[in-house]
């Protein structure tokens, strides 16, 4: 029903849809009080399989708690500003590509959007009284969207079921160490086995930030738990499976610190692991003996990385604390202007029903164009109070961003300077410059002797290649280091190009 064809006739909600909606859900109401009296005292309303392309005119329901918008044809999730009163809301089945419109539903507790067209969860920091949340059937492909959800601390029931991102293999434990307190997932219930399985050895993921130092250099733990020791303690299947959820999480956080994959010697490691002439070069005599120095200076490169790490996790968790705080307030500035905006509305309208009701019973033409006459200049003063008020929230909400930026600003830059000043990968590249220059020592000392024919061993053949004279060799060793210097200093320019996109 939310594909758009030619036999299709593409609808906007109008007082003609309301009004029959009204008349068919709430008769009673409508028959008691008025069809527009009767608008305040509707609490639900059912616009189902309607072909609504547009959402419109719903502002006047402003006490209404459940609305269905279900099975049509829309496209934008917009005007129900209003709505702030709304605990349940129904926009499944319907072509949305993108979740917004929804700043003011601070009351919503449960929400649907499955079966549309959504890629990303973002645009719900308000709705912080979520307790059901579907949005099954769409185009989610990113596990990350998961720890967006961490936020709503009242979620319990969550349907994802559909998206892409659910044909991860790490799916289920993945969600499931991001969001404890889940009852069900998926429309089944959370079984207690897969609780303990993604969150016992990691309690702290329930309490701390999942990027916390307690994380940091977890990979060298896995070692410990051999294989041997887990069988015999039973826990083999169940600690490897924990553990894999908590190294999941700790890649998934330290990719947004900018900082992934140097918590160890990956990036160490890496350095080698597309280097053919370093290979060849290993045969050389007293290569062999250089890279026993090996274990002493791959250790304090492994060192200087993950300081880096752990400072860019911790940068990384004061970059999500100005985020949080700029959201809370923004939170606080909309619902503190919502309110007083409603208050000048509603005592509008408590003074001007009498004044209306007068109009209508005025006994001659003179008091009634009286009465019109207060009416207009109360209407012109609720304008100008309104105005006033807006151009009091447009300076609020300009003051807030402005502070916002120049607090991120401040942040980001400081991170970017220790990475240039207090954290800098110049100490790997000193120790690859003089490793390079002690590599480059042994060649030429064993070009030498295969020109005097004074070599003991005996080479393969493109080793010896490598011999015929001092530009190849000195090519090939600098041709291996450029490649060392060059994924070194890329690691770094990733983290600065990536904290300025930022």
């Amino acid at each position: 029903m939310s594909q758009v064809n030619d036999s299709v006739k593409p609808n906007v909600i109008d007082d003609e849809m309301v009004q029959k909606a009204m008349e068919e859900q709430c008769p009673e109401v409508i028959r008691n009080l008025g069809k527009r009296e009767g608008v305040k005292d509707v609490t639900e309303l059912q616009l189902s399989f309607r072909n609504i392309l547009q959402i419109a005119n719903l502002w006047q329901f402003e006490n209404l708690t459940k609305l269905q918008l279900d099975n049509n044809i829309i496209e934008k999730i917009e005007a129900l500003e209003s709505l702030v009163h709304l605990v349940w809301l129904d926009l499944s089945f319907n072509n949305i590509e993108v979740i917004e419109g929804l700043d003011t539903l601070v009351n919503l507790q449960d929400l649907s959007l499955c079966r549309n067209r959504i890629s990303k969860i973002e645009h719900m920091d308000t709705l912080q009284k979520l307790q059901i949340f579907s949005i099954g059937k769409n185009n989610l492909t990113a596990l990350e969207d998961v720890v967006y959800l961490r936020r709503f601390k009242n979620l319990r029931t969550l349907n994802l079921t559909g998206n892409p991102l659910c044909d991860d293999e790490r799916y289920m434990l993945f969600v499931v160490a991001h969001l404890p307190d889940l009852v069900y997932l998926d429309f089944k219930l959370v079984s207690e086995n897969t609780v303990s399985i993604s969150a016992s050895p990691a309690r702290e993921v329930r309490h701390r930030h999942p990027t916390s130092a307690c994380f940091v250099g977890m990979p060298a733990i896995l070692p410990a738990f051999g294989a041997g020791s887990l069988q015999k303690s039973g826990f083999q299947r169940h600690a490897m499976l924990a553990l894999c959820v908590l190294l999941t999480l700790l890649r998934f956080s330290s990719k947004a610190a900018f900082v992934e994959y140097l918590n160890g010697s990956f990036l160490f490691d890496s350095l080698y692991a597309e280097d053919a002439e370093a290979a060849k070069l290993a045969y050389l005599p007293g290569v062999g003996d250089l890279l026993q120095a090996y274990p002493s200076w791959a250790t304090e490169f492994v060192s200087v990385c993950e300081n880096l790490f752990r400072y860019g996790l911790k940068e990384f968790e004061k970059r999500e604390a100005e985020v949080s705080d700029f959201y809370k307030s923004l939170h606080e500035v909309l619902t503190a202007s919502q309110q007083e905006a409603r208050k000048i509305t509603l005592d509008f309208e408590n003074r001007n029903q009498r004044r209306l009701d007068e109009v209508r019973s005025a006994t001659s033409s003179d008091l009634a164009e009286s009465k019109r006459a207060e009416y207009r200049e109360d209407v012109g003063q609720l304008s100008e109070a309104l105005m006033t008020l807006e151009m009091r929230h447009a300076d609020q909400l300009e003051e807030l961003i402005k502070d916002f930026k120049g607090q991120i600003a401040v942040v980001a830059s400081t991170f970017i300077e220790d990475v240039k000043g207090i954290y800098p990968l110049d100490t790997c590249r000193d120790l690859e410059n003089h490793h390079h220059e002690q590599l480059l020592e042994i060649c030429i000392s064993t070009l030498e002797k295969s020109a005097k024919n004074e070599l003991d061993e005996d080479l393969p053949e493109d080793i010896r290649m490598l011999l015929v004279d001092k530009n190849t060799i000195v090519n090939a060793v600098n041709a291996s280091h450029r490649i060392r210097l060059l994924k070194i200093d890329k690691r770094e320019s990733d983290i600065l190009c990536n904290t300025y996109q930022w």
